[in-house]
């Protein structure tokens, strides 16, 4: 990290975590912001399902939860960006505060609610973006008062869909109350069937993942795996923040909402871990949960992941380590002999099981 972001980051912390996010905003929109640029090397570049990434090391959504600097960012290092949620209506979310930062732990809890302008401005803004060589995705979600959530998720889908790569199904939020309900098989079959019967209609056939929480007993992800598999899904992301408070030292650790960052590393590689023994290869996944080092991002990997993604290590770490992280895992998979991300893809499971 240059001294100039260091100090830049020092400086937002001063302010309330949720204000200093909106002025990071602010600044990426601005341009005052320095930006990594494209990172690939032979070894980092890769396929998950049908997208080409210079590296696989993305970013999660809840960054930029509107897609106002989807630019800015596709030029920070990141071999991907996902933007998001989006709902079909404007929504305010929770009540604030609703953001902490865990400096102790190096974490984050947030309990935001799905806050959004809404699927149409959203729309606009992902349509009006100059397209690049960087895939971005949306993160899909449903309206707290919706009547009918599961059909949320398709109706978002049809609204931005034709202006970005792919998509993500999040249903595991644990901000939106039961929305955690439709990771049963019923309810999740029957959602997913709505999503993919609307990415029929788009023009373009973009990749669906589905968003999972950790928090999940190991039948319950027994069950998303077969219908994930049945479904016709594009592959899964592994995971959401976590509701599990062990091992805390920071102030706001008792604070109601999704744990993030550091203290999530080993509980959401255990979960990729299974899921990639459940799955077997027949599904990409995407890892993400703690990381804020390359030997991390090169772990999930190791674990089963085709690609990570990472959002509350830049809180401490800053943007550029998106970056540091890509060029550090080249050296990582290097040193162990291995000429592509695809070639260290699970071989180090068994000992996360």
């Amino acid at each position: 990290m240059k001294l100039i972001e260091r100090l830049g980051l020092a400086a937002l912390h001063q302010f309330d975590p949720e204000r200093a996010h909106g002025l990071s905003i602010k600044a990426l929109g601005a341009g005052l912001v320095p930006m990594s640029g494209v990172v690939t090397s032979p070894r980092l570049a890769c396929s998950v399902a049908g997208l080409a990434l210079a590296n696989p090391v993305g970013l999660a959504a809840g960054f930029d939860k509107n897609a106002e600097v989807v630019g800015p960012l596709c030029r920070a290092g990141f071999g991907f960006v996902e933007v998001g949620a989006a709902t079909p209506r404007p929504q305010p979310g929770n009540p604030k505060p609703r953001l902490f930062r865990l400096s102790e732990d190096r974490g984050v809890i947030n309990r935001f609610g799905f806050n959004n302008q809404g699927a149409e401005a959203i729309a606009a803004r992902l349509a009006a973006r100059p397209r690049g060589a960087v895939p971005v995705g949306l993160n899909l979600g449903a309206n707290k008062d919706s009547t009918d959530r599961a059909a949320d998720f398709a109706r978002v889908l049809a609204v931005c869909g034709p202006y970005v790569d792919f998509a993500t199904v999040n249903v595991s939020s644990p901000n939106t109350e039961k929305l955690r309900d439709l990771q049963g098989r019923a309810a999740l079959s029957a959602l997913l069937a709505g999503v993919m019967e609307t990415r029929a209609t788009l023009v373009r056939q973009i990749p669906i993942f589905l968003k999972i929480a950790p928090d999940l007993s190991p039948d319950e992800l027994a069950e998303i795996a077969e219908v994930a598999l049945a479904s016709g899904l594009s592959g899964i992301i592994a995971t959401n923040t976590t509701l599990a408070r062990e091992g805390l030292k920071s102030a706001h650790s008792a604070q109601a909402g999704g744990l993030s960052g550091a203290p999530l590393f080993e509980k959401s590689t255990r979960v990729l871990a299974e899921l990639s023994r459940l799955t077997q290869g027949q599904l990409p996944l995407i890892g993400v949960g703690g990381i804020g080092s390359a030997a991390e991002a090169y772990t999930k990997i190791l674990v089963g992941a085709s690609a990570v993604q990472l959002y509350s290590a830049l809180v401490y770490g800053g943007l550029s380590l998106a970056g540091d992280i890509a060029r550090e895992l080249d050296q990582l998979l290097a040193r162990d002999g291995y000429a592509t991300v695809a070639e260290a893809i699970g071989k180090g499971r068994d000992a996360w099981l």
